[in-house]
């Protein structure tokens, strides 16, 4: 019986295009420890770091990091004086695969244990479903810390964590295990409509998976040595990451509960906080420098929110016939989406009345974007806060970042605002200065042992 709900399972990664397969699968762990429990492993392999990154790692647009023309990129950069005050700072030190590579400079494991697994979580009707995600483990011993990671904006289904390496998969190198959801709509529930920054539904999500690989880990033998978290994530993966530590701050701070999270460090970059603020920036500029956000928000918020709102009153005709097609199939990249869209005008995506802030219809919408704004809520983070954005981005407008500055006057929170590039690139710096700040960390506390 056991033998067929796992060909069952493994049929349904094999649909949503999971990268592992039966005969890849290696018993790294102790299957009999962990039967019964809420994750349920159905894929593994084992990465080696000494070859370097692997094929199927991507950058937040959907380009494979080892595709990146990095002499281009200088090229590009040297032709830009110094005096185009106007334009994107370029950053050719945190660009491309020279910078992804130099991560890996760092730590002592070479090998890591890559485990995809399910769980159980709900819908935004409350509903049970079960999501996908996974976790990445050193290869010998157990983990020092867990990092909770939210991942950035996906849109093909071969993005999601369970079927790449995603970029945050270095820092297991210094010792830590990672738990990277995938969120719903990507992994197994690929044919289900992802509700885009609709911040409480993913936040529960994320931390439902915590929960059942923390108990994973325990039956295992491989729970980490501290029993706090780190958070972390960029873009949507930001957003969500500083929505994940209001949900733990508010209702799993009581120590002496089984949920009890306790949390050591909080990392966000170039996070969409204010999603209002966001998306009247596409409208009162008529311009969308990522014209797959829009109909990603309106979609999101639209019926991960349960609006009464049809989609075809809120987009253009040719953009809503081509939504299944484009999007909800996740068969594209957001580069290539946004090569189809063709424009990055807004009103020749939106439609008139979407346009129109005075609309009954926008006003809902806008409720519904500011409920799902994390700047919005009245809270205060409690943990250590390292907040990173560019003040060239171009995908999601700087404004968010100074509106977080400004609602959390009293919080305890390092801001890293500069300018650094475009949206991309700066993910790069990100992680590599979260890094940087992890392995200082481990050196301050080397000197007290």
């Amino acid at each position: 019986m056991r033998n067929k709900i796992f060909i069952l399972v493994f049929s349904l990664l094999a649909l949503a295009g999971c990268k592992f397969r039966d005969e890849e699968f290696v018993d790294f762990i102790n299957m009999e420890a962990a039967k019964g429990l809420k994750f349920q492993v159905i894929g593994q392999g084992e990465l080696d770091f000494n070859n370097g990154i692997p094929v199927n790692c991507y950058l937040p647009d959907g380009t494979p990091v080892n595709d990146v023309d990095v002499d281009a990129i200088l090229a590009e950069d040297e032709g830009q004086s110094a005096n185009d005050a106007e334009l994107p700072r370029r950053t050719n030190s945190t660009t491309g695969t020279n910078v992804v590579q130099s991560l890996l400079k760092w730590g002592n494991q070479n090998k890591v244990i890559e485990i995809v697994g399910t769980y159980p979580s709900y819908d935004s009707e409350w509903n049970p479903i079960t999501l996908s995600g996974k976790v990445m483990l050193p290869k010998d011993g157990k983990p020092k810390r867990l990092i909770l990671v939210s991942h950035y904006t996906v849109c093909s289904n071969a993005e999601a964590p369970s079927n790449c390496f995603s970029l945050e998969g270095v820092l297991v190198k210094l010792g830590y295990g990672l738990i990277i959801p995938d969120y719903m709509g990507y992994g197994i529930t690929a044919n289900q409509v992802h509700p885009y920054l609709v911040m409480d539904q993913t936040a529960r999500n994320v931390i439902d998976m915590y929960f059942a690989v923390r108990e994973w880990l325990k039956a295992i033998g491989r729970e980490p040595e501290y029993d706090d978290i780190n958070l972390m994530g960029y873009s949507q993966g930001g957003a969500n990451t500083m929505a994940v530590e209001h949900l733990i701050e508010t209702e799993y701070c009581f120590k002496e509960f089984d949920d009890y999270i306790k949390i050591h460090r909080v990392f966000a970059g170039g996070g969409p906080y204010d999603v209002k603020a966001t998306y009247e920036r596409f409208v009162t500029t008529d311009v969308a420098g990522y014209p797959v956000a829009v109909p990603l928000v309106l979609q999101g918020m639209i019926k991960g929110n349960n609006l009464d709102i049809k989609m075809e009153d809120m987009m253009q005709p040719w953009m809503c016939d081509k939504m299944d097609e484009w999007i909800n199939s996740k068969r594209y990249t957001s580069s290539q989406i946004n090569d189809l869209i063709g424009t990055k005008v807004t009103h020749e995506i939106l439609t008139e009345e979407s346009m129109n802030q005075a609309s009954t219809k926008v006003a809902e919408l806008y409720r519904a974007m500011t409920l799902n704004s994390i700047t919005s809520f009245s809270w205060e983070p409690e943990a250590s806060v390292y907040i990173m954005h560019s003040m060239d981005d171009e995908t999601v407008p700087y404004t968010n970042a100074t509106n977080a500055k400004s609602r959390w006057k009293s919080a305890n929170i390092t801001y890293n605002f500069g300018h650094y590039g475009g949206h991309i690139p700066t993910c790069l710096r990100f992680i590599y200065s979260v890094q940087t700040l992890l392995k200082e960390e481990e050196e301050e506390r080397q000197k007290y042992e």
